[in-house]
């Protein structure tokens, strides 16, 4: 790797344990943390949560951006030099959390949980029937590395798994469909609906009253994507209705949500700030410096994002 300075702009706790692993590892780049930006015609990479302003004119020799999480959501694409790669973080911290997090709400709401604690709140003893998870239908939307990794594991504990995508995939043990098409068939079967899609402008809004219709009646949501993917007050509806059971949500809009929103006081819904999934500083700086070394060698970098697709 040529001499150059490499730009951090993220949390500075988590930067200088990135910091340590460059020096141990690509020695000769200069690594920065924000705002000591050093000579500014000098850097070449930034990793940030939101990048400088006037990144083309800041730094006119700027040949990557990485984002320092797994979306890319934060960033306004359009705003963004349209030559300039754009690298999303796909490093195994946030797979693996994001696998603990998602099986734990799974395991959570099949075996009952939610119900058992308002019965222990109101003093009540009244076991459940257990259904085994083959009879369990589970449903991933968005089949990306986190999804097929969760999937994966739903697989393991036996549970009758599906996955959608907007484009055709294949995945052991897995139903899988795709498409417009596709997607009526995948929630009409789907019992506990697990969101894991990127945030795009097609999935705004996505999670809403026409969708929780196609589920069974008594479904249950798991939500892990980002927050405007869901109708808050269609979610509400549909949770007083009857026709979804438990939401379990780990993102919403905004964040937090005011003192006062219904979400907080809801019976049957779980909501956890925003930390199903995080990086692991020392992975993801190693998962940098191997992206750095393909862009070297001219390789395709991992967590490319397609700026059409927006992800």
């Amino acid at each position: 790797m040529d001499p150059c300075t490499f730009l951090y702009k993220s949390d500075p706790a988590r930067g200088r344990l990135w910091a340590e692993v460059f020096r141990q590892q690509l020695p000769q780049v200069d690594f920065r943390i924000w705002p000591d930006v050093g000579d500014a015609a000098r850097v070449r990479f930034i990793a940030a949560w939101e990048p400088p302003p006037d990144l083309a004119t800041a730094f006119p020799n700027l040949e990557v951006l990485f984002s320092s999480g797994a979306g890319v959501d934060q960033f306004d694409l359009a705003a963004l030099p349209p030559t300039l790669p754009l690298v999303r973080m796909v490093e195994p911290g946030i797979i693996q959390g994001m696998v603990e997090y998602v099986s734990h709400a799974v395991l959570d709401l099949h075996r009952d949980r939610p119900q058992y604690r308002r019965q222990q709140q109101a003093g009540h003893w009244q076991p459940l029937p257990v259904r085994p998870a083959h009879q369990r239908r589970v449903g991933v939307l968005g089949l990306g590395s986190l999804g097929q990794a969760v999937l994966a594991r739903l697989v393991d504990f036996g549970f009758d798994c599906a996955g959608w995508s907007r484009s055709a995939r294949e995945l052991p043990g897995v139903q899988c469909h795709a498409g417009p098409e596709g997607l009526a068939r995948f929630l009409a079967r789907t019992e506990i609906l697990v969101c894991l899609l990127p945030l795009t402008a097609a999935t705004r809004g996505l999670l809403n009253a026409a969708l929780f219709a196609q589920l069974p009646r008594g479904a249950q949501l798991v939500h892990v994507g980002r927050g405007p993917q869901l109708v808050q007050a269609d979610l509400l509806a549909a949770l007083d209705s009857g026709q979804l059971a438990e939401a379990m949500l780990d993102v919403t809009d905004p964040e937090p949500l005011p003192a006062d929103h219904a979400l907080w006081r809801h019976p049957h819904v779980q909501l956890t700030p925003h930390i199903a999934s995080m990086t692991q500083p020392q992975s993801a700086a190693e998962v940098v410096i191997a992206n750095l070394r393909r862009w070297q060698a001219g390789e395709t970098m991992t967590g490319l994002v397609d700026r059409i697709k927006g992800y």
